[in-house]
């Protein structure tokens, strides 16, 4: 999941290097972004039908052998046609990886504990914002944008030996076909499924295109430290919701939405100050770290029976806001100029802000149906405890 979330926003950090590197304009390079999150939006539900019985070491394996030969491409690469179909490729490897990391993770774990499997493997998304982004920002600085992508092969050569030597080995399943559309009759699925495609696509506006938006203030050179920042807050973020989704998941969604609106327009109107860039940072993180872990949580709730055809669609609108996001932030930075895009952030999350409150009995009701379960649970065993014998 790190290689994954790293490949994925990795041209964020070093957009000014790798548009001066293949001769093309900042939005154009800022495609990068795009072509990836279209790649893995496409190919992540066939993929997911496609191989469902095949072995998934099998294709685990192909997943990192296609991250090391996208990387290796793209560091290599003068051309700007061929480094955007290396970026469509790792996107591809991208599709396959989310299709089968979740149950993969389940596979070799107990019950009890299967539950932490899948979250200590969704800790990669929000190590390699921190770290991994902010430390490949850095290195792109001090040796040139390509060694990032390099190391990046390394690293998946690295993991393809560890998957080869440790990982056992788990069969796949043929499962019976389920129109995913069905999903969006379920009562509180398309509010979720709304917000995620709102929220990604004014998330990614300002990501993928915050070095120069940073550079207009003059604190391009300060990129990886703001990264860094935003990392750090995501981390404390997501251990937050951890912590308090079960009975919170309405409150820590609209807290989200406002905490990175509020850092939207601090940034509007920071006027270039760099303490307010990093307060800005900081709630940025705060609001975002945990979105994803509430809104998958959202989804599977909402879908009940449906549940897996939710996250397929919740997955695939999370790309394909991805991929909107990085030509809408071009077009945006050609016709205004970088300065818009908090401007465009705040626009986008007014809707997702009324939606999350209206959707107040299914998508984001104020109490998760598996607490009202327990609780109705609770209340009957506290009943028969007090009748007469």
């Amino acid at each position: 999941m790190f290689l994954t979330s790293l490949t994925e926003t990795l041209p964020a950090g070093v957009l000014p290097g790798l548009s001066a590197g293949l001769g093309v304009s900042e939005p154009a390079a800022g495609q990068a972004v795009t072509v990836y999150a279209l790649g893995t939006a496409l190919t992540a539900i066939p993929l997911s039908a496609v191989t469902s019985g095949w072995g998934r070491k099998r294709l685990l394996l192909s997943a990192m052998a296609g991250f090391a030969v996208a990387n290796t491409v793209t560091a290599v690469s003068g051309s700007y046609p061929l480094t955007m179909a290396a970026r469509f490729v790792a996107g591809v490897a991208a599709g396959l990886a989310w299709a089968l990391l979740a149950g993969h993770a389940r596979g070799p774990a107990p019950e009890p504990l299967r539950g932490k499997a899948i979250a200590l493997v969704m800790t990669g998304i929000p190590v390699a914002l921190s770290f991994g982004v902010p430390a490949g920002t850095f290195a792109g600085g001090a040796f040139g944008w390509r060694a990032p992508f390099f190391a990046m092969t390394v690293l998946a050569a690295v993991t393809l030996a560890w998957i080869a030597a440790l990982v056992p080995e788990q069969p796949g399943r043929r499962h019976e076909k389920t129109p995913v559309l069905k999903a969006l009759a379920v009562p509180g699925v398309a509010p979720v499924l709304a917000v995620t495609l709102v929220f990604v696509l004014a998330h990614t506006i300002l990501y993928t295109y915050v070095a120069t938006f940073l550079g207009t203030l003059g604190l391009g050179g300060q990129t990886d430290l703001v990264l860094l920042v935003f990392g750090l807050a995501s981390l404390v973020s997501i251990a937050v919701v951890g912590a308090h989704i079960h009975r919170w998941l309405r409150v820590l969604t609209l807290t989200g939405t406002v905490l990175v609106a509020v850092a939207a327009a601090v940034l509007a109107l920071t006027g270039g100050s760099p303490a307010l860039v990093y307060v800005a940072a900081a709630l940025w993180g705060l609001g975002w770290g945990g979105v994803p872990t509430l809104l998958q949580t959202a989804a599977a709730d909402a879908g009940g029976e449906q549940a897996d055809a939710a996250q397929a669609m919740l997955v695939t609108l999370w790309n394909a806001a991805m991929a909107v996001g990085g030509v809408a932030g071009g077009i945006l930075l050609d016709a205004f100029g970088a300065r818009v895009f908090p401007w465009s952030v705040l626009v986008l999350l007014a809707p997702v802000l009324a939606v999350v409150v209206s959707a107040r009995a299914h998508g984001f009701p104020r109490t998760r149906p598996r607490t009202r379960q327990r609780t109705r649970q609770r209340t009957r065993r506290q009943a028969r405890t007090t009748l007469p014998s």
